[in-house]
């Protein structure tokens, strides 16, 4: 009997030579062929890494087989990391797509992204191909305000450095090492200038989406899950599903199962036919998930 299998992938990034995006592949019945089969893609956000958060576990236990990595100029990946290039990240995600596509025949049918990968994923699944054949898609954290971004204390605290040497130094630890990234006013300004409008009138009408937001969430205003259940609610025969978690800061912060536990539960709804436009996942009774 097929075991699952973890498999270590480094693709080279068809913009940038020299540049490989690794990320990790977990498949539920290696061995057999996967022309034609599903895939979920689990996209981390800002200096993040595939395997932190909740990702590593929900890939472990969804029920297809899915591919998380790193962005580029994060973790393991080549390249140079940029607080405003979003679109750079729209083309790793699309490198990523088009390798799993001709190496291994996917298609890609779910997609989870956290912070900054979910501002990337919404606008891929509205703007590409591929993405438009989407059939879920997990929203978690996701900015809908960008300019809010000015107003939180990671915000300010650019603002204020930029005004003393035009520049943020951002240290930061990811996967237990210390990176050394920069911020600029141009990057403050393209991320804040980035539209996200576009889901009112561009995002599939088919797709089913999960947002899912921390009460205590001190980066993305709780209240942009709400926008965009505002904008995603009235598509059909998509769905839209809001889910509040009531100590849930952004990253989620000791309570990753909780959130791998409403993407499933979700996700089992959705195949049972039972999911409906409206408020709080079924079946879910934490203490710490809000109705």
């Amino acid at each position: 009997m097929a075991t699952q299998r973890s498999t270590r992938l480094s693709i080279p990034h068809p913009n940038e030579a020299g540049c490989n995006l690794v990320g990790t592949l977990e498949q539920l019945a290696p061995g057999e062929p996967t022309q034609g089969r599903k895939i979920a893609l689990i996209l981390h956000g800002t200096l993040g890494h595939k395997d932190y958060l909740f990702q590593k576990r929900l890939a472990l236990r969804l029920p297809l087989d899915s591919f998380r990595f790193d962005f580029r100029g994060n973790h393991e990946s080549g390249g140079t990391w940029k607080q405003g290039a979003l679109h750079e990240d729209i083309e790793d995600l699309q490198a990523v797509v088009d390798h799993l596509k001709a190496q291994y025949g996917y298609i890609v049918d779910l997609v989870v992204g956290h912070s900054r990968g979910s501002i990337v994923a919404f606008r891929w699944i509205a703007t590409s191909e591929d993405g438009r054949k989407v059939s879920a898609y997990v929203n978690a954290s996701g900015r809908y305000r960008m300019e809010l971004i000015r107003e939180n204390p990671t915000g300010k605290a650019w603002v204020e450095s930029f005004q003393k040497q035009g520049y943020y130094a951002w240290d930061v630890t990811v996967a237990r090492k210390m990176v050394h990234a920069k911020v600029t006013p141009a990057d403050l300004a393209a991320f804040t200038a980035w539209d996200t409008s576009f889901v009112r009138d561009q995002f599939p009408q088919h797709t089913d989406v999960l947002t899912v937001h921390g009460l205590q969430d001190k980066t993305v205003p709780p209240y942009d899950a709400v926008i965009y259940a505002q904008a995603l609610s009235t598509r059909a025969p998509g769905t839209h599903t809001l889910h509040f978690i009531e100590h849930g800061d952004h990253n989620f912060t000791g309570i990753p199962d909780e959130v791998v536990d409403v993407v499933l539960r979700w996700w089992e709804a959705r195949a049972r036919g039972n999911l409906k436009t409206g408020i709080s996942v079924p079946g879910v009774h934490s203490g710490n998930s809000k109705l």
